[in-house]
């Protein structure tokens, strides 16, 4: 009963505010993420709500579903055949106020959620932070912030920062950590993007797994670089396809312990990355 309580909390904010919202968008990917040994194949749905409460706030709110599905190509791996499937839902709240005529203020409340299959109270954690966004012009700003994140496979507290330089009407440069992209529209219904990311999760297993008599792990750990071209379609007004495709480094798939020390390396290869994704705006 606890947990049900708690997971309504978690995502009742967005459902109580949708029909207040003065916008939102639907948007669903599949990704393929094959290599040598591990081939991981993504499922996810997101669905955002936006809107101005007025000139100097504005509210976002994201509500994500992911299903990770692994199959292997390793020889004596007793342990494949239950860390298989996984399961993440989040709630990546977002409110931005205008501080001065230059400079904005954005807090994240980031709730999340990730199993193995069974649900627990220990699945839930808390992500987020802070970041001041400053505009030195039209064509240049810069942010700075600090969140709780874990963009290398386990929670941490590391600082943000990118540099945003728009070069003409067409494109633009966001340069930063943990995301930078060069963007470039050549039409009203043609967006080509480079982008580099670092990004990483971790899953909590339903049992302890006892590797030997010195390790046991209790949590799943993904991390990766990822280096991608993308292209996105507006099909109409409101329908929006994309296509990305990348290659992935210094990739990382890990057994670890509740501190998130790795006690098993699943030595993961590099690979190449291919995503496709449809989004509704309104």
């Amino acid at each position: 009963m606890r947990i049900k309580t708690l997971v309504n909390l978690l995502f009742m904010i967005p459902i109580l505010n949708a029909s207040a919202q003065s916008g939102y968008s639907l948007e669903l990917n599949v990704k393929k993420q094959p290599t040598d040994k591990i081939t991981v194949n993504e499922t996810g749905i997101g669905l955002t709500f936006f809107r101005n409460i007025d000139s100097k706030n504005k509210i976002t709110n994201t509500i994500k579903y992911k299903n990770i599905g692994i199959n292997y190509s390793l020889e004596n791996y007793d342990l494949q055949n239950s860390l298989n499937q996984f399961t993440s839902f989040e709630n990546d709240f977002e409110l931005s106020h205008q501080l001065t005529e230059d400079t904005k203020l954005n807090l994240e409340i980031n709730p999340i959620l990730n199993f193995e299959s069974n649900l627990g109270i220990s699945d839930v954690s808390f992500l987020g932070g802070l970041e001041v966004n400053h505009s030195f012009n039209p064509a240049n700003t810069i942010s700075i912030g600090i969140k709780r994140m874990s963009p290398f496979g386990k929670l941490e507290i590391l600082p943000t920062f990118s540099f945003h330089h728009q070069i003409n009407q067409n494109a633009f440069v966001n340069v930063g950590f943990p995301n930078s992209t060069i963007s470039y529209s050549n039409s009203t219904r043609n967006t080509f993007s480079v982008t580099n990311s670092f990004n990483g999760n971790f899953y909590n297993l339903d049992k302890p797994r006892v590797l030997d008599d010195l390790n046991t792990a209790t949590k799943v750990s993904f991390s990766q670089m990822t280096s991608a071209l993308e292209y996105e379609r507006n099909m109409d007004s409101n329908w929006f396809v994309s296509l990305k495709g990348g290659y992935e480094f210094n990739k990382k798939y890990n057994l670890t312990n509740y501190s998130g020390d790795s006690k098993f390396d699943f030595n993961s290869t590099n690979g190449y990355i291919f995503n496709i994704g449809i989004k509704y705006k309104h």
